[in-house]
C-alpha cells in the first residue's frame, strides 16, 4: 500500500500554530490519516487536512457502538529525531478490539503506514518538554448504513494527532467504585472500545463531586478484587515489592503496565501480578504496609496516587510520590525521550518530512 498525500496538507501544516498551553487532547493537528474498508477489501491510505466525518445517521457505530480505538506517543528524541513508542503492541491491541467487536482487523502494514505518516508530517508539532508529546489516536468505525442488529460490512480506519501535556498532573485521589461496573464478565473489558468508557462516565462524575480523581474499579464477578482505573492501570509497593492486578479479561493490557513490569524487573525490583483484594489493599495503606500507589497509561505516564477514598473513609498513602513510582517513570520516560539506551528495543524511529521539500 502506498499513502496519498492530499495536496492541502502542507498548507495546513504551515498555517498551524499551537497556543502556548496545551492540555491534554484538545489540540487537534491539523492533518488526518484515513483509510476505509468495504467487504473485507480495505483502501489506501490518505493524509488529508483534518476535517468533520460524514456518517450516514443509520451507521452502525451510531447505534450498536461499532468503535474502538487506541492510544500512543511519537516523541522528540536527541532534539529533532521523531520516535514512535512500541507502535506494534497498539497495532496487536487493536486488532484484538476490533475482533472482539466483529470488525476486520486493520492489517499491520496499515495501521503502522498510518500512525508512522501521522507523526512524519506533525513532526514539527511534536512539543520539546519532558513529558509532553504528539499523542496519536487510531480509531476503527463501523460506517454502513443499516438499523439492523449485525455487524458492520463498511469501516473507517483514521489517525488523528494531539500535541499534548501529560493527561494527569499531580497526585491522584481514588474513589473506589463498588456499585456500578464498567465491565462483566465475559464481556470487553480487555478491549479499547468506547462502550467501557462510556459505562464509566457516571462514576466520574459522581466522585469528582466528592473531591477525587477517578474510579478504581473493582472486578464485575467479586466486586471485591481490584481491576485498574477507567483509563489506567494500577500498582502498589509492599515491603519494597511491586504488585498489580493480574490480566483477568476485565482489564485492558496497557502498553506502559506491560513496559513499566520490564524496568522495574530489569532493576531487580520483585513483580507480582495477582488477584488484589480492595479491603486487604486498604487494610495494608492504613497500616503503612502499602507504602506507595500509582496508577499508569500512555496518556498519564506515571501518575502517583496520594488518597484512596471508600464510602466515608479515606486512605492516605505514606510516600507520595514515592521512590519506586519516581525511579520506574524517570526510567520509561528516559527511554522514550533519548536519554538512556533502549535496551528494550521500544522505539521505532520516523523519518521527519519537511514541508520544503
Amino acid at each position: 500500500m502506498s499513502v496519498t498525500i492530499d495536496p492541502a496538507v502542507a498548507a495546513c501544516l504551515r498555517g498551524f500554530e499551537p497556543p502556548e498551553r496545551l492540555g491534554f487532547g484538545s489540540v487537534m493537528a491539523p492533518v488526518m490519516f484515513r483509510a476505509t474498508c468495504q467487504d473485507g477489501v480495505w483502501s489506501s491510505g490518505e493524509l488529508r487536512p483534518y476535517a468533520p466525518l460524514a456518517l450516514d445517521p443509520a451507521a452502525k457505530v451510531l447505534h450498536y457502538a461499532q468503535s474502538c480505538f487506541e492510544g500512543l506517543k511519537a516523541y522528540r528524541v536527541r532534539g529533532n529525531e521523531v520516535c514512535l513508542f512500541r507502535p506494534e503492541r497498539n497495532a496487536d491491541r487493536l486488532a484484538h478490539s476490533a475482533e472482539r467487536l466483529c470488525m476486520p482487523a486493520v492489517p499491520v502494514s496499515l495501521f503502522m503506514e498510518g500512525v508512522r505518516t501521522v507523526a512524519a508530517y506533525c513532526a514539527n508539532l511534536i512539543p520539546a518538554s519532558s513529558g509532553e508529546s504528539l499523542y496519536l489516536r487510531p480509531i476503527l468505525l463501523g460506517t454502513q448504513p443499516d438499523l439492523s442488529v449485525s455487524a458492520s460490512n463498511a469501516f473507517e480506519f483514521l489517525v488523528i494527532a494531539s500535541p499534548s501535556e501529560a493527561y494527569h498532573t499531580g497526585n491522584m485521589r481514588l474513589w473506589v467504585e463498588r456499585q456500578d461496573a464498567r465491565a462483566a464478565p465475559g464481556g470487553t473489558g480487555d478491549a479499547k472500545v468506547g462502550g467501557n468508557y462510556a459505562a464509566s462516565l457516571r462514576s466520574t462524575a459522581q466522585l469528582k463531586q466528592r473531591g477525587f480523581d477517578q474510579s478504581l474499579w473493582l472486578n464485575p464477578a467479586d466486586h471485591r478484587s481490584i481491576d485498574e482505573l477507567s483509563g489506567m492501570n494500577f500498582f502498589a509497593v509492599m515491603e519494597g515489592e511491586l504488585h498489580t492486578p493480574a490480566l483477568n479479561g476485565s482489564i485492558l493490557p496497557g502498553v506502559t503496565r506491560d513496559s513499566l513490569i520490564a524496568i522495574a524487573r530489569h532493576h531487580g525490583l520483585v513483580v507480582h501480578e495477582r488477584a488484589m483484594d480492595i479491603d486487604d489493599v486498604l487494610a495494608l495503606v492504613q497500616s503503612g504496609t502499602c507504602s506507595e500507589a500509582f496508577a499508569c497509561g500512555t496518556a498519564a505516564i506515571v501518575s502517583p496516587i496520594s488518597v484512596l477514598g471508600d464510602g466515608e473513609a479515606s486512605y492516605q498513602l505514606h510516600q507520595v510520590p514515592g521512590p519506586v513510582s519516581e525511579m520506574l517513570r524517570g526510567a520509561l520516560l528516559d527511554i522514550q525521550e533519548g536519554r538512556a539506551e533502549d535496551r528494550f528495543g521500544w522505539m521505532q524511529r520516523v523519518e521527519a518530512v519537511s514541508l520544503d521539500d
